[in-house]
């Protein structure tokens, strides 16, 4: 549950990874964030032909996009240095902040090639959708490609994260903190306020709670005394487990809902008890509550044995 500090920007249009840093701040110009931001969007200096997708969506086709622009790119690829990622911005330049971020390796739909902002002579961009990332990256870092994105295995877990997203695990299973008795598996993810928290499975919507909003003393974190006031969402899952996801800014599900593996539940936020913006992830029994004993789980797109530590830099593949 601590709070840190982001890492440098080297790029404008690319960031560190995480490092060992813990939640990142808000994106500045220069694009200094690890995670998503909130997803406000802008069509300012935009040239994006973003309802004619014509030869955009397949390899087996191509033509003119609406801006002129050849457009036989079905997908990218992210192509960046090692410990970097790749900013997603609202229109195709770097005006206004990046709406997410991408890990290198990370393949997206491209639905659209547009020009767009110069930078150091290249000005073709690609609108891309990575599932719960949508916006522009730069083709000077994004290749390409006709590969497909890893398949997801329905038997497994993934992390709570939009696919290619990295986050630094501020606290793992059993943290000197808090992490212990109930919530002896929780993870928590350092992350920038109002980024997309995901399903770790398919679940069913069993609880939610989002009546801690802005102007309320737990909105930005708080003691013992906002215990009980952490804005969640709990789903319940086909083997009768479930998940919960804590701490959040806003709730975007309802109780009774299924929600496939790695769609939103919410955004990240600093409600309830929090030393610092974050999201707190566990799996856990069903004890018919929103809140239960947590059991151990493993992340199979976490290398190693599944089960990242406290800081570690983790990426998604969250990608369905």
């Amino acid at each position: 549950m601590e709070e840190g500090a982001t890492g440098e920007a080297f790029d404008p249009e690319l960031t560190t990874s995480g490092g060992t840093t813990g939640a990142p701040e808000t994106a500045s110009d220069a694009g200094t964030t690890v995670a998503p931001t909130s997803g406000e969007t802008t069509s300012e200096g935009s040239t994006s032909g973003a309802d004619d997708t014509e030869g955009a969506s397949t390899g087996d086709e191509t033509g003119a996009s609406s801006t002129g622009v050849q457009s036989d790119c079905p997908r990218a690829q992210v192509n960046v240095a090692e410990g970097l990622t790749l900013n997603v911005r609202p229109d195709p330049s770097t005006e206004n902040p990046p709406v997410g971020a991408l890990a290198n390796g990370t393949i997206v739909d491209v639905l659209d090639e547009v020009v767009g902002e110069s930078i150091e002579g290249e000005d073709l961009w690609y609108e891309i959708d990575s599932g719960a990332i949508q916006g522009f990256v730069l083709s000077t870092f994004a290749t390409c490609t006709l590969e497909e994105p890893p398949e997801i295995d329905p038997n497994g877990w993934y992390l709570p994260l939009p696919c290619g997203v990295s986050a630094t695990v501020t606290q793992g299973n059993n943290g000197g903190f808090s992490h212990n008795g109930t919530s002896a598996y929780a993870f928590d993810f350092g992350l920038a306020l109002g980024s997309p928290m995901v399903a770790i499975a398919d679940g069913v919507v069993t609880h939610t709670y989002d009546e801690t909003g802005p102007g309320d003393p737990c909105y930005n974190g708080g003691g013992n005394e906002c215990s009980g006031q952490a804005n969640y969402v709990t789903l319940r899952h086909a083997d009768g487990t479930k998940s919960v996801y804590m701490h959040l800014q806003s709730v975007s599900v309802a109780v009774g809902d299924t929600v496939p593996i790695g769609s939103v539940v919410g955004l990240s936020g600093s409600t309830g008890w929090s030393t610092g913006r974050h999201a707190h992830v566990m799996r856990m029994e069903d004890c018919g509550g929103y809140y239960c004993q947590s059991i151990p789980m493993e992340f199979l797109d976490v290398p190693g044995d599944g089960v990242p530590v406290t800081g570690d830099v983790v990426t998604s593949g969250n990608c369905p």
